[in-house]
């Protein structure tokens, strides 16, 4: 890796931190420059826009949220070790200390639900590879006779990342201490719901 592309990845991983507290419309090129103590023409001649360091952001993030949560997940059999690898990566991506203001995207898509542009269209289609993630997963634990024949994957995705949001909001803004017991009781309840008898 040259030394333009570690200076960028080192700009891109402090902008994901910082998103996570400001929103990514909070993050410009200059609270980014005082952040890093560098210039704001510096940052500028590696983003040229706002927009074009937003969308940038949410790249870098949803490469370290793939390598973080979806690739090891993967790597479990099918089923309930799977999808418990999910929730699990999830937590721990929500409460990251790289992450000082929690999920990312949990943070953007309140900004951004009804924001249209290239930033907010980029976030939708990372929130749906995510939630395909999930509902392909609950595929192949039917298709491995893990989970029942006619469990709804599309519907267990969205109740899966429900109990992850609800964990988000319940941790983040109300300092709730049972956030989590509570988030692995309803994702335990969900799972047992869909498994075979």
């Amino acid at each position: 890796m040259s030394k333009g592309d570690q200076t960028r990845t080192a700009i891109l991983e402090r902008a994901v931190d910082l998103a996570s507290q400001l929103g990514l419309t909070g993050l410009t090129i200059g609270a980014l420059a005082d952040a890093m103590h560098l210039s704001k023409s510096g940052l500028f001649a590696h983003f040229r826009s706002k927009e074009t360091l937003q969308i940038q952001v949410l790249e870098h993030a949803a490469a370290r949220f793939t390598a973080m949560v979806v690739q090891p997940a993967l790597r479990q059999p099918r089923g309930e070790p799977r999808m418990q690898a999910l929730l699990d990566g999830w937590l721990a991506w929500d409460t990251s200390e790289a992450l000082s203001g929690g999920c990312l995207f949990a943070q953007a898509a309140g900004e951004l639900d009804d924001r249209p542009g290239p930033v907010r269209e980029r976030l939708v289609a990372l929130q749906r590879a995510w939630v395909d993630v999930i509902a392909e997963s609950v595929r192949k634990g039917i298709a491995a006779g893990a989970f029942r024949a006619d469990a709804d994957p599309e519907q267990f995705a969205q109740d899966m990342y429900g109990v992850m949001l609800a964990f988000h909001h319940a941790s983040r803004l109300l300092g709730d201490i049972q956030a989590e017991p509570r988030a692995r009781r309803s994702f335990g309840a969900l799972l047992a719901a869909s498994q075979s008898r």
